[in-house]
């Protein structure tokens, strides 16, 4: 894991704008795009770590920002300071917005996967874009509280012609000039808990979809402003801020820096289902990718009401209008029990199914493995999807299925014997046994048993019974002996 250093953010900048070397704040600009440069030295106070994405802006227009630089080393962007610097946006041409919404992103990774990886540089294309554009600015850091509600913000700022993009190819792109539109592509998340590759991977292509989606819209002579940002810092931030601290704990768990509550089922005054997840995504067809972590737990769009709950069967319902153009509703359902089994004396919950309904047509249902747990705890796990990688998957049980890819991180879900509204103990899906383990444990045994054969062959050496004296006549020793 690469190191920190006080030059990380002015090594971002230099990356973004291809010198290839840290600029010093005195340094001159290259030659180019006007840039404003809010210059980050990393603090020493631990709650800046975890709170603070990355936004990158740049428009077809010049002069679109004050080229001026205005923030200070260490500063982080406000939700108030990022209304004022959006601004030129909403009062100057061109009032085209594309949003490019990231799940994770952190200025870490600019560096890190730049320079970890030799020549493959994921960001290629978002370097070649702010080298390029006439009028650009770069925010090291805005809070991340900002980017979360970032959306909703632009909504309200204006009268909008909002379209999600969920197919970038815009040659079927309508864009009525007469009125301002909001362009909003929502990029594939980088799901935690693979390997690093897999995220560079996943980085480049969200990479490689700025850099095509930029291309079309300049290609069609359309002039438009956009702001490249996340909802909340990537893992690698978090990461870093445990190395600094020096704190490990045997088996703990990284504690996500979203501050988002979970989804709520509430009869009455009692809360009967609770459900979280860092990541909530939908892919159809191969082709259509769904985000629904805004939606569902950020501005909560979602119906819950059609949930069922009983002390034997309960249903989470999660409904939701036209989550992307091309779907006027989608109802998500996870289908549990509560059993008692006279094997362990006790009652367990399971979850059974989850039910997919497009446009209230066919259903598609998903058997699962792996998630249960006693019935007064939830249920955690960090990956629960469709992949085969997962520890706990969603299985197709019927041709609709297969047409759907599920990805759900730190899934956390409790159907049964809510207390106070929150959830209780969780019972993880990572067996004690992992894989790691048993490989430690063959280990071990294998050369236990070198050592104990060689203990053995050692206490099996004995003396000779008897030695020949080289004064004396020589020993004879029969060969019946």
């Amino acid at each position: 894991m690469a190191r920190l250093c006080p030059a990380a953010p002015l090594l971002l900048l230099g990356t973004l704008l291809g010198t290839g070397t840290p600029l010093t704040p005195g340094s001159p600009l290259p030659p180019g795009p006007l840039l404003l440069l809010g210059s980050l030295l990393l603090p020493a106070r631990p709650a800046l770590a975890g709170g603070h994405v990355p936004a990158l802006l740049w428009s077809t227009a010049r002069s679109q920002w004050n080229p001026e630089p205005a923030l200070h080393e260490g500063h982080i962007v406000s939700a108030q300071e990022l209304a004022v610097l959006l601004q030129p946006v909403f009062s100057r041409s061109p009032r085209n917005l594309v949003l490019f919404l990231q799940e994770t992103l952190s200025i870490d990774d600019f560096t890190y996967y730049s320079e970890s990886y030799g020549n493959k540089n994921p960001f290629q294309n978002v370097q070649e874009i702010l080298q390029s554009s006439p009028s650009s600015l770069v925010l090291p850091a805005v809070d991340s509280k900002a980017t979360r509600h970032l959306l909703s913000f632009l909504q309200e700022s204006g009268d909008w012609n909002l379209t999600n993009m969920t197919n970038l190819d815009v040659s079927h792109l309508e864009v009525n000039t007469s009125k301002p539109n909001l362009l909003v592509v929502q990029l594939q998340p980088l799901v935690s808990g693979l390997s690093e590759i897999s995220t560079l991977e996943a980085m480049a292509e969200n990479d490689k979809i700025i850099g095509r989606l930029t291309m079309d819209l300049e290609e069609r002579g359309i002039h438009f402003s956009a702001i490249y940002t996340a909802v909340r810092p990537s893992r690698i931030s978090r990461r870093t801020e445990m190395m600094r601290n020096l704190r490990r704990q045997l088996m703990a768990t990284e504690e996500d820096s979203s501050s988002y509550p979970p989804v709520n089922v509430t009869i009455g005054n009692n809360t009967c289902i609770l459900f979280y997840a860092g990541n909530f995504s939908l892919k159809a067809n191969s082709s259509v990718f769904i985000d629904l972590t805004n939606a569902t737990f950020v501005i909560q769009n979602v119906d819950v009401s059609s949930s069922v709950c009983s002390n034997v069967n309960t249903t989470l319902s999660l409904k939701y209008t036209k989550p992307v153009n091309g779907i006027n509703s989608l109802e998500i359902r996870f289908i549990m029990t509560n059993k008692f089994y006279g094997g362990s004396a006790r009652y367990w919950s399971t979850l059974d199914s989850v039910e997919i309904e497009q446009d209230e047509g066919k259903i598609a249902t998903f058997n699962v493995s792996v998630i249960s747990a006693p019935a007064e705890y939830s249920f955690h796990c960090q990956l629960v999807g469709t992949s085969t990688l997962y520890p706990a998957r969603l299985i197709p049980s019927n041709s609709e299925a297969s047409n759907w890819d599920v990805f759900i991180s730190s899934f956390q879900l409790q159907g049964f014997n809510v207390e106070n509204g929150q959830f209780s103990y969780a019972s993880d899906c990572t067996g004690f046994f992992s894989p790691g383990i048993w490989m430690g444990l063959v280990t071990s045994a294998i050369l236990l048993w070198i050592l104990a054969y060689g203990v053995h062959m050692i206490m099996q050496l004995t003396a000779n019974s008897r030695f020949d004296d080289p004064k004396g006549p020589a020993l004879s020793v029969p060969q019946t002996e």
